[in-house]
């Protein structure tokens, strides 16, 4: 035990200096993870960038999962300095991360999303339960009492005032926060509505209810939110999922649809009547911090004022903000460098 310890210490305090050491080989700030966080970061390293003359960071889209699979990879240059999460870090992901040596953490409640599925602006406008998602989008269903295989092809066999459209819905891959959203808070909630799913033992409750559909009418878009905007643009019948953000960001191109007579909005989103939001997260290398280049400026541009708060240029890209008392905290946090407790 004794040895172990010992060979864990060698290897963080390698790792450590291999940041150190090697520090100008990367000149560029490094930025992984969720598409629902993406804009956000992006206009963060953009405004870094135009304030300090300094190279904007390097953001890429990988998704939730990916990115923490990236993030927990490792402390060096060779690994990333931050990435976003539209969902917490899960427990899984912390003890990946302290099994590469990643184990001071700061993690930044950035404000909040509403999910969102849309469709084209020539497309029709729908307002669905979410019992009628979860018919629309489950891979097993009920129908007359019994948990069956999804039948349903069309909207309109669903309930008859639904269009009598075959149904086509893309959406974020297992790897996406979004998805766990989706998941948790749609599909969850959705299968709640129907007798039998209910009265199942909690493993096979939680397999029905959670299990998405793989025979067609749901597609699994991967990471890049924009290829979804193309498809609905040319296809007036399909609609999407994703974060509220994005929705925003497109809105001349896009129509919200509904959840239970409410539309995705800043302020339904805010109060809590519109039914799908999140939290939204990103997450701090602290070991990386004082030794890439600009790192701490950029994290102090991406939490100040100017940025998340009321007003800032994040809610003008779609951001939900915290409250001026929530954000002092976070703030807070941020700037003192606070490691992050295991999830439970």
């Amino acid at each position: 035990m004794k040895l172990k310890s010992l060979t864990m210490a060698a290897t963080v305090a390698v790792a450590a200096l291999s940041v150190a050491g090697v520090a100008h080989a990367r000149d560029q700030i490094q930025v992984v993870g969720s598409s629902t966080v993406f804009p956000y970061s992006q206009a963060a390293a953009e405004q870094y960038a135009n304030e300090t003359g300094a190279a904007a960071p390097v953001v890429e889209s990988t998704g939730t999962g990916g990115g923490m699979k990236i993030f927990c990879g490792g402390v060096g240059t060779g690994h990333p300095d931050v990435t976003g999460a539209s969902r917490a870090m899960k427990k899984s992901e912390y003890e990946l991360c302290a099994s590469n040596g990643v184990t001071d953490i700061t993690e930044v409640l950035l404000g909040y999303d509403g999910l969102s599925m849309a469709v084209s602006r020539s497309g029709k406008q729908l307002d669905l339960t979410k019992a009628q998602l979860f018919q629309a989008l489950a891979a097993k269903v009920e129908v007359d009492g019994k948990i069956v295989d999804n039948p349903y092809e069309k909207w309109s066999e669903i309930d008859s005032s639904l269009p009598d459209t075959e149904i086509t819905v893309m959406g974020p891959p297992p790897t996406s926060g979004t998805r766990d959203a989706w998941v948790e808070l749609v599909m969850e909630e959705g299968c709640e509505e129907f007798a039998a799913i209910d009265a199942l033992e909690k493993d096979a409750k939680k397999e029905v209810c959670q299990r998405m559909r793989t025979d067609g009418p749901f597609i699994e878009a991967g990471e890049n939110d924009n290829l979804i905007v193309q498809r609905l643009e040319s296809d007036p019948n399909a609609y999407g999922i994703f974060g509220y953000s994005f929705l925003y960001e497109n809105q001349d191109k896009l129509q919200a649809v509904k959840i239970e007579g409410v539309l995705p909005e800043e302020h339904t989103i805010a109060d809590g009547s519109y039914g799908i939001s999140r939290p939204i997260f990103f997450y701090i290398k602290n070991a990386h911090r004082g030794v890439i280049p600009g790192l701490n400026e950029f994290i102090a541009e991406y939490t100040s004022d100017d940025a998340m708060g009321a007003g800032g240029y994040l809610s003008e890209r779609g951001l939900i903000v915290l409250s001026d008392a929530r954000r002092a905290e976070v703030q807070k946090t941020v700037k003192d460098g606070v490691n992050m407790p295991a999830p439970k």
